[in-house]
């Protein structure tokens, strides 16, 4: 037998409990036994299994392999920089990991939920994580429920269970037994975990705790769930394998023809050094071909990007996933608190006598009496710090009442409640007896439809008169206004009692005095207009799955402009009824789906997927847990349980949808910032392969030393490449189309900006070296030397931007550029001193002329840069205009 079939004796006696509860020397031995009520976190990996996973990309490999040898050989110090720069690497992205899961941490923290129990026949608020089974819980308006449990007795009580079951509505609970085999849904005996109590009072004898309650059920399921690499985790791991096996092919080649020369040359050397010589100057070009610091330049604008987000109320949990966030190109968020402000508001008042009103002027009698019944019938209430307690809708009526300028203390104060016919699901009425003004009063609300026929009057410019059919007629029809806007309406009368009536029954709801109606609706969030048009204008589809009723989801989505003409809304039924193919078929033109279940959820971000988009879904209750799994990007609300955090890859602090839009704002801009880092690292790594390539061709001495191809290395690689992590978002930024998941990393032009900056930057290594090889060969390498670790620092200013010259860009307006310029500028001056010279190679007649030629080379290339930089801008916006007109017409 389950809990929900037993009796509430049968269930005591199941948990060894007792109605005065258990006594605290039980509850150590059951702590001891069962554990604490918690789900057991996940246990994250240790600094020193991140630090090794680290170590692992195939770039990391190589460059530990050439350190290594280096080591082997001697050179001591180019080992010791190659490992410096990947220890630091390391540390950075293992930092970051433990931030993020220590953000986490503090959020769960900030959520822990208290309980009020029984404890030695005493009533004590104790942390949830310490109730065990058996224990009696209380449980009224605006708690959380912090176990599973069979209630034991109960007064009005109903649950919002939506986070469990996919439920809207809350759910209305007895303590009866129930017959039978019962879903979780229909338990109505039973409470959950993690659920809200929003109206009534009850008690429960706690039967589940921990990882053993429906929560912790699916928590236990999420756990086998394999996290997937993002699309520049893939992107960059298959490049770099492929450019490890292009690059050893080049120093192996590199290395056979120096080989080669050596044995054809007629020169007497010493062969052993000569080849030791060969060896290295190959490993220093497998040193400058791959660009060492790309995986830390990569990691750190990533976690710059997880701090502004953070700022903007999103926690990313793993680094990797802010890239995924930039290229969403489809968003599937819940309505109610993420679009919405989740408070129900009213938004219209109904009088006869003057139609549709805001009730502005209290001293008319219809006025005075619609806002007396709106708070006198009325559970609902506010706390001392403001936090509202009760059913949603009624919290409306009260705040309606406190705007109006009466405070609803005021009016309770001045009509005290004698009894209640509360709420229930049959009659859809409430009821209440207040001493108004000196008489016994009673005031009723429900819904129109069932209070229309117990009116047989009805007031009417503050006299009472007939309900005749003309006036039910009237007030139907604009019952029915309202509704086709999706607001929720509510009808109120009243009826002098006798003065002998204590107790209300189900006659004294007969023969009332109706007086009006109310409108409400959850409104959305002011900003969210702004933040649907963005993301339109960005190319993201914004698509509505809601719990809620499809007509109130459909007027909600045309109100902030989600749906377009020709945009279609479904209930969680007709997408049942559809075959794949049709929802293939329709799937670009359904922008809201309604009552939707846990299944339709994961097939709406399935069918998205499948058309190759990265999709982005909401979600706060258990119930959305696996369809955030399923999301490329799964988003929990701050607000929700710990199983849909866990399950999702960011976590909005303040569930809001204009923060969603935020994020990906910042995360295109950290995409396009790597995209930046990326163009300057392969283009002056390339420009000195060309440099080497062709001196090797045409029979030159090298132009670099293995010691300055490593200083150079050392000097341009990471400080500028960080630096351009920096940069503040372009203007266009939500003005493109999201990138797709085929998209290559080199796409959009950036191939084409590599070459030509690459090339720019060794052709003018190959003139200077050829202008100083006039005076000396080692003139040659000294010149070389200098404009290619010049023409890299200030290819910085050029990397900026893929469209925007630097002086649109402002000059100052990154200082980080400006603090890397000048870092690299000055490590270069300290070659250049007396007692440094000879080891980089820089020979003593190395003077002002021939630096400042080599420096024009440098600044000239960096010129023709920019001026091919406005080239390709003009190609690239007139190729993505077409893209986006096409993929996403107006």
């Amino acid at each position: 037998m389950q809990y929900y079939n037993q009796s509430t004796e049968e269930v005591l006696k199941a948990t060894s409990s007792q109605l005065n509860g258990l006594e605290q020397e039980e509850v150590e031995t059951r702590q001891a036994k069962d554990g604490f009520n918690e789900l057991e976190a996940k246990k994250s990996a240790s600094t020193w299994q991140l630090f090794i996973e680290t170590l692992k990309d195939p770039m990391v490999i190589i460059l530990l392999l050439v350190a290594f040898v280096q080591l082997f050989l001697g050179e001591f110090i180019e080992s010791i920089v190659i490992f410096i720069v990947l220890m630091i690497n390391s540390a950075v992205a293992v930092i970051q990991t433990k931030r993020a899961e220590s953000s986490l941490d503090a959020l769960r923290q900030m959520s822990a939920p208290s309980a009020k129990v029984l404890r030695n026949g005493e009533k004590v608020s104790i942390a949830a994580r310490e109730l065990v089974v058996g224990d009696i819980v209380s449980l009224e308006a605006g708690d959380f429920i912090p176990a599973d449990g069979r209630l034991l007795d109960v007064q009005n009580l109903r649950v919002e269970e939506g986070m469990l079951t996919g439920e809207s509505e809350p759910v209305e609970k007895a303590s009866d037994p129930i017959d039978g085999e019962a879903g979780l849904g229909d338990r109505i005996n039973m409470v959950f975990s993690s659920s809200l109590v929003v109206y009534g009072r009850a008690d429960f004898v706690v039967t589940h705790i921990g990882k053993q309650t429906e929560i912790g059920k699916i928590a236990q399921m999420l756990e086998t769930a394999e996290a997937k690499q993002t699309p520049l985790q893939q992107k960059l791991e298959k490049f770099g394998k492929q450019l490890g096996w292009a690059i050893l092919g080049l120093c192996l080649l590199i290395f056979a023809v120096q080989i080669l020369r050596l044995f054809t040359s007629d020169q007497v050397v010493d062969m052993q050094k000569a080849i030791l010589d060969s060896f290295m100057f190959a490993v220093a070009v497998a040193v400058a071909a791959i660009p060492e610091a790309l995986s830390s330049v990569v990691t750190i604008v990533l976690s710059v990007g997880t701090n502004k987000m953070a700022k903007q109320h999103a926690i990313m949990r793993n680094l990797p996933a802010v890239e995924t966030l930039g290229s969403t190109s489809v968003i599937c968020t819940d309505k109610t608190g993420t679009l919405t402000q989740n408070k129900m508001t009213v938004v219209e008042t109904y009088l006869p006598s003057k139609g549709t009103t805001s009730l502005d002027n209290l001293q008319e009698e219809d006025e005075k009496l619609l806002l007396n019944a709106m708070v006198l019938c009325n559970d609902s209430s506010f706390s001392q710090e403001g936090q509202s307690l009760g059913d949603p809708t009624e919290v409306a009526l009260i705040a309606y009442s406190d705007k109006m300028g009466q405070p609803y203390q005021k009016v309770r104060e001045a009509a005290p409640r004698l009894a209640e016919f509360p709420f229930d699901s049959e009659r859809k009425l409430m009821s209440t007896l207040n001493d108004f003004e000196g008489t016994k009063t009673i005031f009723v609300k429900g819904g129109p439809d069932v209070l229309f026929t117990r009116c047989t009057q009805v007031l009417l410019d503050g006299e009472v008169q007939p309900f005749t059919n003309e006036l039910r007629k009237q007030f139907q029809e604009q019952n029915e206004n309202f509704s086709k806007k999706a607001l929720r309406v509510l009808a109120y009368a009243y009826k002098p009692a006798d003065h002998h009536v204590e107790e209300l029954t189900l006659e004294d709801e007969n023969d009332l005095i109706l007086i009006g109606l109310t409108a409400m609706i959850d409104p959305p969030r002011e900003a969210v207009y702004d933040s649907i048009s963005e993301a339109k204008k960005a190319g993201i589809r914004t698509i509505m799955i809601t719990g809620d009723h499809k007509t109130t989801a459909q007027a909600i989505a045309q109100d902030i402009g989600l749906m377009d003409e020709g945009d279609r809304a479904v209930t969680g039924q007709e997408l049942d009824a559809m075959s794949d193919d049709q929802l293939r078929e329709d799937l670009k033109n359904i922008s809201v789906y309604a009552r939707v279940s846990p299944e339709n959820k994961i097939r709406i971000v399935r069918a998205w997927q499948n058309e190759q988009q990265v999709t982005a879904m909401t979600g706060d209750g258990v119930n959305d847990a696996p369809a955030l799994k399923q999301a490329n990007i799964g988003i929990a609300m701050g607000s929700g349980t710990d199983v849909a955090k866990d399950a999702a890859s960011m976590i909005l602090t303040d569930d809001n949808f204009v923060s969603i839009v935020s994020a990906v704002s910042i995360g295109r801009t950290v995409y396009d910032n790597i995209k930046k880092s990326i163009s300057y690292l392969f283009s002056g790594n390339l420009g000195a392969i060309i440099a080497i390539v062709f001196a090797l061709v045409v029979g030159w001495v090298n132009p670099f030393t293995a010691l300055q191809l490593l200083f150079i290395n050392l000097v341009n690689d990471s400080v500028p490449a960080i630096a351009l992590g920096m940069e503040k978002e372009e203007p266009d930024v939500m003005a493109k189309a999201p990138r797709r998941l085929d998209e290559g990393i080199f796409a959009n032009g950036l191939l084409r900006i590599i070459l030509v900056r690459g090339t720019l930057i060794g052709v003018a290594a190959i003139i200077s070296q050829y202008v100083g090889q006039q005076i000396s060969a080692e003139m040659g390498v000294a010149m070389a030397f200098t404009t290619l670790i010049l023409a890299r620092t200030l290819q910085t200013f050029a990397a900026r931007s893929n469209s925007q010259n630097i002086l649109r860009l402002g000059f100052f307006s990154n200082k980080y550029v400006l603090g890397a310029v000048a870092f690299c500028l000055a490590l270069y001056s300290l070659t250049t001193l007396p007692f440094l010279r000879g080891i980089f190679s820089i020979p003593a007649n190395f003077g002002w002329s021939q630096w400042i030629i080599a420096a024009g080379l440098a600044v000239g290339a960096v010129i023709l840069m920019e001026v091919f930089k406005a080239i390709n801008a003009a190609i690239e916006h007139r190729r993505a205009k077409v893209v986006f007109d096409k993929n996403y017409p107006k």
